[in-house]
């Protein structure tokens, strides 16, 4: 579906209702990853056979039409589109999804609000929590976690201590500011660390320094568990990541409860679906049999039950 076209997705039992819902779904941009976001929704919506319902797509740059096409409820996708909507007035809710956690604490900074029923959020990042029960299922024998803590991800430091000394794990930190820094403190991890755990920050991991710590951690030979799966095809051992329908369908489920008259949850939420994926070339020169649906399954119980 093009961004910027006004679509009637679909209007079931009750087309000439005058009171019918509208979803607007704002796109930050015009990628893979928020076209499928957005399809995925429409999808769901489709799927579970909402009655009465519009479904509008636009663009960041057309933003000043959402007010004039009167939501019922508006959901962002990405960084911008939720910039975009926390400065502007509208009298709808916004849920704002496909941006991490960093991302939408500091959209709501620059809107100089808080999350509530108005405006609330899905997370796109994964919770330290679950993460380190990924590393305990996949490697039950490391005991000490290693991280590299840029400008972004500093903050997670203590709350990942704290997570990790209650299962009896170790954190062992570096805190580096980028360049050359990276490499110093990766070389102390190494030294130290039982696996390297990669928190998303662009001032550490990004495309002039990944190469360099897959191949670091490969030669040391402890395993990097990342957050994108890109970095697992490039020589991480695995990641736990949420793929674009994942979100869609998440999102369309909590949309649905506003477009159906209740209200948004004012708690922003973490996906409950995931993905995990593991390289298996990696995994074999570590001496490692991992299966990433069975990991995938395992996580999801010990988090959600049966």
């Amino acid at each position: 579906m093009a961004w910027g076209a006004r679509i009637l997705c679909f209007v079931l039992l009750t087309a000439g209702a005058a009171h019918a819902a509208k979803l607007v779904i704002v796109g930050g941009e015009a990628g893979p990853a928020h076209q499928e976001t957005a399809q995925a929704i429409v999808t769901e919506f489709e799927r579970q056979r909402v009655p009465g319902l519009e479904v509008v797509q636009l663009k960041v740059a057309e933003i000043r039409a959402v007010a004039d096409a009167a939501p019922t409820l508006v959901v962002t996708l990405g960084s911008d589109a939720a910039l975009a909507l926390v400065r502007l007035e509208i009298r709808a809710p916004v849920l704002c999804a496909l941006l991490p956690r960093r991302s939408f604490e500091e959209v709501l900074l620059a809107g100089a609000r808080k999350a509530s029923s108005e405006f609330s959020a899905l997370y796109l990042d994964q919770p330290l929590a679950r993460q380190i029960e990924l590393i305990r299922l996949a490697l039950p024998s490391a005991k000490r976690i290693g991280v590299l803590l840029g400008p972004e991800s500093r903050r997670q430091g203590r709350v990942l201590s704290t997570l990790l000394q209650g299962g009896g794990l170790q954190l062992v930190e570096a805190s580096v500011a980028g360049g050359e820094a990276i490499f110093s403190g990766l070389r102390r991890i190494l030294e130290d660390a039982d696996v390297l755990l990669a928190l998303p920050d662009p001032e550490v991991y990004n495309s002039n320094s990944i190469q360099n710590i897959l191949l670091s951690s490969f030669r040391a030979r402890v395993p990097l568990v990342a957050f994108s799966p890109a970095y697992v095809r490039a020589g991480a051992l695995m990641a736990l990541y949420a793929t674009p329908t994942q979100v869609g369908a998440q999102t369309a489920a909590m949309a649905r409860s506003v477009v159906q008259g209740k209200a948004l949850a004012p708690t922003p939420q973490y996906l409950q679906e995931f993905s995990v994926v593991v390289n298996e070339h990696v995994a074999r020169s570590l001496g490692l049999s991992l299966d990433a649906t069975r990991l995938a399954a395992q996580l999801r119980r010990k988090e959600f039950g049966p």
